[in-house]
């Protein structure tokens, strides 16, 4: 009897906890390989923290090997391509055969796709794009230093992970500038290119009553073109300019090349970025054998680590189900959850599905120990590791 080969690419949230779980699920004659170019993972909510000294930056990464129980195989190298007709992985340094394949790539975060982003990061004091680790431990620094102006917040016109971190990083600059004693002399701006700055209801008119209540601006239908960093200007697309003193731009995201042209994957998706899944199963909608969740798919959800989270349950069952020749009855129902932290000790938690929000739209103290002081440690030993005993 051949052993049966799973491979899961990516050793991200969604990897992680799906190779974690399929390994207490299965039989020992399973075999279970991750493939990442990193050895590192990185708690990345904690990159709108760091700058403001609500976490510790040196307790947000792991050595990727420490995550995964006795059974899982990980293999360091850079994932090239993807053949499922043949059902190989071509690596940077050979190739991996499976049998079943969990695709779990995550977003790739290309500075250089908005003009100027990159040099006024590299070049001057005044950019610091946060969803990268550096850029967050820089931001830190930098702003001990800021005594005030124009703050501005900016995203891209791709689809990004985390969509409430952009307003996350404008509350707490407000609040921050405000403990400074500086705020009398700042302005806080975000910009999104759409009508509102978070999508869903009830949670966006709260949100609106907390920022106009702060006086934070937000600039709708904001499409950024180009950073101009030695004048210090944010240009839109239909010429509209935004000066700015601190920029924190959020870096735009697509699908990693290794998905999005060396295999078919990514086929059928509305912009070729993302792996064509069913919303519900996970299953890819071509071949049978490859399931995907996350950053990396076209379901309609929030990019979260909370969508992740839940939606790894479901892929290790359903993956399990076809194993076994049984039908795949799990099925992942949109689930997503945003701790918007408006100020320093309280938050606010949306939650919500494919058909309706979950959580009422309350600031409170708890929101902000759950998500600080208690959520860390809750992924790095139960959640990356398969178990979830949260609801």
């Amino acid at each position: 009897m051949n052993m049966t080969k799973i491979a899961i690419l990516g050793a991200g949230t969604g990897g992680a906890m799906t190779a974690n779980i399929l390994r207490r699920k299965l039989d020992s004659d399973v075999d279970i390989t991750v493939v990442d170019k990193s050895t590192n993972h990185l708690y990345q909510p904690s990159f709108y923290l760091i700058p403001f000294g609500y976490l510790e930056a040196e307790e947000q990464s792991r050595d990727v090997s420490e995550l995964f129980g006795e059974g899982v195989e990980f293999v360091q190298d850079e994932v090239t391509g993807v053949d499922p007709d043949e059902k190989v992985v071509d690596l940077a340094d050979g190739e991996l055969e499976y049998d079943y394949l969990v695709v779990a790539t995550g977003h790739r975060l290309d500075p250089t796709a908005i003009p100027g982003l990159l040099e006024g990061w590299q070049e001057t004091d005044s950019v610091y794009p946060f969803y990268h680790y550096d850029a967050a431990m820089e931001m830190a620094d930098a702003l001990e230093e800021f005594d005030g102006g124009r703050f501005v917040v900016t995203q891209p016109d791709t689809p990004i992970k985390c969509p409430g971190a952009p307003l996350k990083m404008a509350m707490l600059a407000d609040d921050y500038l405000r403990r400074q004693g500086i705020r009398e002399e700042s302005e806080v701006i975000m910009t999104r290119n759409a009508e509102h700055h978070f999508g869903v209801q009830p949670y966006r008119d709260k949100l609106y009553q907390i920022w106009d209540e702060r006086d934070i601006q937000f600039e709708a239908n904001f499409s950024v073109e180009e950073i101009d960093p030695d004048e210090q200007v944010v240009h839109a697309a239909d010429g509209r300019e935004l000066e700015y003193d601190f920029l924190a731009p959020v870096t735009p995201q697509f699908g990693q090349k290794a998905i999005t042209e060396n295999s078919p994957l990514t086929e059928g998706s509305d912009d070729g970025e993302y792996v064509t899944i069913d919303q519900h199963t996970l299953q890819h909608t071509e071949y049978d054998d490859v399931f995907a969740l996350g950053d990396c798919e076209n379901a309609p959800h929030s990019k979260t680590a909370a969508a992740a989270r839940k939606e790894a349950h479901v892929v290790a069952n359903n993956l399990e189900s076809h194993l076994q020749g049984l039908p795949m009855n799990d099925e992942y129902d949109g689930y997503a959850a945003c701790p918007l932290l408006t100020e320093k000790g309280k938050a606010m938690v949306a939650e919500f599905d494919y058909d309706e929000p979950i959580s009422a739209p309350v600031e409170s103290k708890m929101n902000w120990i759950m998500d600080v002081n208690v959520l860390p440690s809750v992924y790095w030993n139960l959640w990356l590791r398969g178990y979830d005993p949260l609801p």
